[in-house]
Formats: C-alpha cells, sequence, structure tokens
C-alpha cells in the first residue's frame, strides 16, 4: 500500500509538474497506482494509450507523459527527494545570473518524512508572524499549485505584511492608510490568500521547470517565450507599503522593475530562523548530550522543525484538498487562529513568543 509521502509526491507532480487541476489530480491517484504508475520514473517509462486509458483526453496523456519524462530526466535514476542534509542550494558564478531552475532550486524549503506519531511529539516556540508565513507558504502550494516555490514565498510573505500592518493599526502602533487604501495598488491583479486580499505582479515569460539551458537567465527566457493565453503566469506580492514610501509609481503602466516585491530569499530566510524547540524539549536534548549545542547545530535544528511543520501542514491541507479553493483560503485562517501561540494582550504581546503543538494542526485534519 502506498504510504502518505508517495502519494503527496506523486499529486505535486500532477498538479505542479504536469499542470493538472487539484481536484482532477486528486482524483486521478488511486488509478495511476493501480496501474503501477505511481512515480513519476514509471509514468516516463510507460505511453500514451496507458495514460489514455486513465485520463481518457489524449492531449492531457501526452502532457502528463511530457512532464515525467521531463522530470525523470533532472532528477536522474531515483524518484524520491534529496536528504536536506545533502542538498546543496545552487550559486551562480561570480557576476553570473542564476538560471530559473537553479533560482528555484536555490529557495528549496526543507522537508520530512516524518510518521504523525513523530509529529504529534513536536512542540516548537515561535511567534506569530512566522507562524501565519508558514501556514500560507504551504496553503498557496493547494491553492494555486502552479506558483513555483519563488513566488508561494513571496505572495506569502505578503500576508504577512498585510497582517502584522492590521494588527499594529489595531494596537495604536501604527496609524492612517495604508497603501492599498490610497491606492497604490490600483490597476494591479488581486488574489486572495488566507482571507486577504494581495496585489501582485504577474511574471509573463519565467518558465522555471522547462528552461535549463548554459547561459539561460530569467531574462533570456522572457525574451524567448510564448506563453499560451490559459497558462497561469508566476507571481510576485507587491509591496504597496514600501511602493508609498519611496513614492514610485502608483499603477502598472510603470516598469516592472519599478515595483517593490517582497522577496523569496527573505521570506526563506525567516521562516528557516523561526522555529526553536520548545524549552522543556531543549532541557531534556542538552541533558541527554551532556552540554550546550554549538550555534550550528541550532540552526540545523531549526531547519528541521520548520521541515517537520511544513508536514504537518501538508498533511493538515491535503486531507481537506477537496474542498474548493474560497474555501480551502477561508479555513486556513481560522485553523491559524486555533493553534497560534498565546501571547499576553494588547501591546505586551507583540512580537511575543509561544509554544506551538504539531499535534493541534494534526487534530485539524478531516476524518474519514
Amino acid at each position: 500500500m502506498a504510504n502518505a509521502a508517495s502519494i503527496q509526491s506523486l499529486l505535486r507532480f500532477l498538479s505542479q509538474d504536469a499542470k493538472l487541476p487539484l481536484a482532477l489530480a486528486m482524483s486521478k491517484i488511486k488509478s495511476l497506482q493501480t496501474a503501477g504508475l505511481g512515480t513519476p520514473t514509471e509514468i516516463s517509462k510507460s505511453n500514451i494509450s496507458a495514460l489514455k486509458t486513465i485520463f481518457t483526453d489524449e492531449k492531457l496523456a501526452k502532457q502528463i507523459l511530457s512532464a515525467a519524462k521531463r522530470v525523470s530526466k533532472k532528477r536522474g535514476p531515483t524518484d524520491g527527494p534529496t536528504p536536506p542534509a545533502l542538498v546543496k542550494k545552487a550559486k551562480p558564478s561570480y557576476g553570473e545570473p542564476l538560471t530559473p531552475a537553479a533560482l528555484e532550486d536555490s529557495l528549496a524549503l526543507p522537508e520530512s518524512d516524518a510518521s504523525e506519531e513523530e509529529l504529534g511529539d513536536v512542540v516548537l516556540f515561535t511567534n506569530r508572524a512566522p507562524l501565519v508565513l508558514a501556514f500560507a507558504v504551504a496553503l498557496v502550494k493547494y491553492t494555486m499549485p502552479e506558483q513555483p516555490v519563488s513566488s508561494r514565498l513571496s505572495l506569502a510573505q505578503a500576508v504577512v505584511s498585510a497582517n502584522s500592518r492590521t494588527k499594529a493599526v489595531s494596537l495604536g502602533l501604527e496609524s492612517g492608510k495604508s497603501a492599498e487604501e490610497e491606492g497604490w495598488g490600483e490597476g494591479q491583479p488581486v488574489v486572495k490568500i488566507m482571507g486577504r486580499e494581495i496585489r501582485v505582479m504577474k511574471r509573463w515569460g519565467y518558465e522555471w521547470d522547462v528552461k535549463d539551458e548554459a547561459g539561460a537567465t530569467q531574462e533570456t527566457v522572457n525574451e524567448q517565450s510564448s506563453v499560451p493565453e490559459d497558462v497561469k503566469p508566476a507571481l510576485w506580492g507587491l509591496d504597496l507599503e514600501k511602493l508609498k514610501k519611496h513614492n514610485g509609481p502608483l499603477t502598472h503602466g510603470a516598469g516592472a522593475g519599478q515595483l517593490p516585491i517582497y522577496t523569496a530569499q527573505g521570506a526563506r530566510a525567516y521562516l528557516l530562523k523561526s522555529f526553536e524547540l520548545a524549552a522543556k524539549e531543549v532541557k531534556v536534548e542538552e541533558a541527554s548530550e551532556g552540554k550546550k549545542r554549538s550555534n550550528s547545530s541550532k540552526s540545523a535544528e531549526k531547519e528541521r522543525n520548520l521541515g517537520l511543520l511544513l508536514r504537518a501542514l501538508d498533511l493538515l491541507y491535503q486531507s481537506w484538498s477537496t474542498l474548493e479553493t474560497d474555501e480551502l483560503n477561508r479555513r486556513a485562517w481560522s485553523w491559524y487562529v486555533r493553534v497560534r501561540p498565546e501571547v499576553e494582550n494588547g501591546v505586551a504581546g507583540w512580537g511575543g513568543k509561544g509554544d506551538v503543538k504539531l499535534s493541534d494542526i494534526l487534530a485539524l485534519r478531516k476524518t474519514v
């Protein structure tokens, strides 16, 4: 019987690499596994006829087979993800920009194959903002599966910033109208994530999953690409407060390079440093080791903790993935509220930290 990790991996391939609607991808998981096509490599060794019996549409079958061959070629002989400890972030040569594919690889988030029992014992210590960020990053993978990790991080950071400003205003720490209320985002597209309307910029021509030749950069890909009208482009979350602060262009009429965005690198760095183990668990661990941990050990632990948190959130969203996108977005905020750390009321609690039990996140899953 396939485990949760293999199902999740196959779902990710179908929805992100093969670009199938999430509902369709979910409905075909069992049929593919029954036919012995449970991984991209197995699918790549199949044929159009075999896939057509499952997906009925020949064009769709070709699309899936092509994606499987492309993914298998990139990954090599194995389908499984590289263990986090062995992942090496891609770095450009001095003065050379990363290719789109290399950029996405450099932004990869830690993964975990921890069991539900292992996750249920984990208690993290953090503040609310990075937890919102983690909830949003994991959510976008299900509500907008066509978005690369760079876009997911940028969009999620936009959610955090909008939420933080609203909270700051309610506490009297900030006043006046927001940049959005003053019309600084007028003309830019809007997406809704966790109940927040976020102004975005479309990254037309950004093909991170098909262009990785020597010398290819995001700019050259943009120049050479011809994107079908029905393909949803990657997005950046716009930083309207920065736009207002620097008195920049009001609308999309200005060049894209002049519009400030929430950077994926900044959001990723924030996630990686924000999740410690609860104090009680740290003391137990230090006692067993007989010494205090080094900074490098603490950083590695925080990265591992993030992987565990994202794993728990994946299991939560996966259990509810049959919901309509709007409903999943609406519920995500209420789920965050139920598990967020307890802090003092008012200004005293601003930035305060508390415990987050992964068992509480798992308890929110849909029961079968």
